[in-house]
């Protein structure tokens, strides 16, 4: 029904794997791990700094190493799911992840961190791929939503559960103890994969395109690189401007390659489709607002409202449990039928940028009216994110189910930095202009604070920091709403002109002779990777 109601053709609907909810418990629980580690070491900071005698320069470094590599290889690993097999690159991914983490936890000095770390964003970009093309794999087209729901929202779940988890183990144990919990989820995982997850992979036969992999990896981690330390160094420093320069042209020799070669790792032609360009802005806008959000939000329950980390992510939980409400319970599913694919996305995007404006305009002095907000923004979440995903999804064929998981991964991490990269200027913007003669100058709240010299100027550097808070928050809810109407109009409109039933994407955007060929295995069932109908698919053997 879901497809039928975003204007993509149903696929076949094979017998459905037996043990496909309990797939997707082990697939989501290692999702959640790889996802806490983005945010986890924050509150190690000064563990680690006193323990192991870290710079700031090294703290950053362990901090970024994870994310930089990760999101450098999200193409490449799922282009690597798909031809190598699915299966095996998931169990690849689980064993970087458990070894990496293990040698973190054990880690002497900061190089050590630093370099476990990076192997940890090996295995986080291979499970970020494969599990989203598992669950394109092992559920059929009137499953997938709600599957794809609860996928999605252990995305939020992480964003919240990461200073939670992190802050109550360093209250018992030592800093390590924050990756050793890492080693029994790859354990439980490698096992699970290995017993009932069906093997699939593209069989078009397409050599590697090891240029593309290349380009593609230089071209995100000069471009996420730029984004991590523009607010440190300066955002028209020469480091970031550098680093910029290198991931754009990076990215633009990537996208002549792939135009150019018969066998590309990311095909451009997707681009023609009016549907994965609709969904593609929706999912940047939604990660936009969320990961702006995030930002903004741990500041102002910290430095306006004077919560500690703990403290501040607890208060940030509810929006978290709302988006994993929503999904479990399926409501979003059951909505869908009846709004389709365009109206969901304008009710969730709007949801979101409304609890944006709450948060702004009603919980600048008390947690009461943020609350509202975040009730609203998780709502809105649970309606858009889990919808842009199945959109992006099903508007590329399922023998690239790995390369369209590369695809959603590579949006989340470009919005989410993007959102942190724009409203944090902002936010810095309107601080500045509005700081007391005395303070002017100072690039942070503290050293605002500590030039001020009354209560009067210190009252005054509070107040201009809220507001710079609720404008920065203000733009975010425009951006993400303007978004959802620009992503629901592409929809709608892929919708009234789509093509020909044989596949959700330009047919030139597929090989004429691309299958499916799941693998034998114990758990190997027909269903393993179901091919939509038409003339250039096969049923899988």
């Amino acid at each position: 029904m879901s497809s039928v109601a975003s204007g993509a053709t149903p696929p076949l609907s094979p017998a459905r794997n037996p043990t496909r909810w309990l797939i997707l418990a082990v697939i989501c629980l290692a999702q959640l791990t790889v996802l806490l580690d983005n945010t986890v070491l924050n509150v190690a900071v000064p563990s680690l700094t006193e323990e192991m005698g870290a710079t700031t320069a090294d703290v950053q470094w362990m901090l970024n190493a994870y994310s930089l590599v990760q999101s450098g290889l999200l193409l490449t690993a799922g282009n690597a799911a798909d031809r190598y097999g699915r299966k095996k690159m998931l169990a690849l991914g689980l064993v970087l992840f458990g070894v990496a983490s293990l040698a973190a936890a054990l880690a002497q000095s900061p190089g050590q961190l630093i370099a476990a770390r990076a192997g940890m964003g090996v295995g986080g970009a291979l499970l970020m791929t494969t599990t989203l093309a598992v669950v394109m794999q092992i559920f059929d087209d009137t499953e997938r939503p709600k599957a794809i729901g609860i996928w999605s929202s252990v995305n939020s779940l992480g964003f919240a559960a990461g200073p939670l988890i992190g802050g109550t183990l360093l209250a018992h144990y030592w800093w390590g103890s924050l990756f050793l919990i890492n080693i029994p989820v790859a354990l439980i995982g490698f096992v699970a994969v290995l017993r009932l997850v069906p093997e699939s992979k593209s069989s078009s036969g397409d050599r590697p395109d090891l240029v593309g992999a290349l380009l593609s990896m230089i071209g995100m981690v000069g471009v996420v690189f730029a984004i991590i330390s523009g607010p440190g160094s300066g955002w028209l420093s020469g480091r970031v401007l550098a680093s910029a320069a290198v991931g754009v042209v990076g990215l633009a020799v990537f996208a002549l390659w792939e135009l150019r070669i018969p066998n590309p790792m990311l095909d451009m032609h997707f681009f023609r489709n009016s549907r994965f360009i609709g969904a593609v802005s929706g999912g940047i806008l939604v990660a936009f607002g969320l990961g702006g959000s995030m930002f903004l939000l741990t500041q102002h329950l910290q430095l306006v409202l004077g919560y500690g980390p703990l403290e501040a992510g607890l208060r940030m939980a509810p929006l978290a449990l709302m988006v994993v409400a929503l999904n479990f319970t399926g409501l979003g599913v059951k909505l869908l039928p009846k709004l389709g694919t365009p109206g969901m996305i304008v009710v969730g995007m709007s949801l979101l940028a409304g609890g944006l404006t709450a948060i702004a305009t009603l919980g600048s002095d008390s947690y009461g009216g943020m609350l509202l907000g975040l009730l609203l923004m998780g709502v809105g979440v649970a309606f858009a994110m889990p919808t842009m995903a199945n959109a992006i999804m099903s508007s590329i064929p399922v023998e690239k189910a790995g390369v369209g998981a590369g695809v959603n991964g590579t949006l989340m991490e470009f919005g989410q930095g993007l959102g942190v990269a724009v409203l944090g200027a902002v936010l810095n913007s309107r601080f500045a202009a509005l700081l007391p003669a005395v303070a002017l100058g100072a690039g942070s709240l503290p050293a605002a604070l500590a030039m001020a010299r009354t209560d009067a100027d210190r009252a005054a550097v509070h107040d201009a920091f809220a507001s710079g808070i609720g404008t920065s928050q203000l733009v975010g809810a425009a951006a993400v709403f303007l978004g959802g109407l620009l992503a629901a109009f592409l929809l709608r409109r892929a919708e009234r002109g789509a093509p020909a039933p044989g596949t959700g994407a330009p047919e030139s955007a597929a090989p004429a002779d691309a299958t499916v060929r799941p693998e034998a295995g114990p758990a190997a069932t027909p269903e393993a990777d179901p091919v939509r109908p038409g003339p250039t698919a096969a049923r899988p053997e």
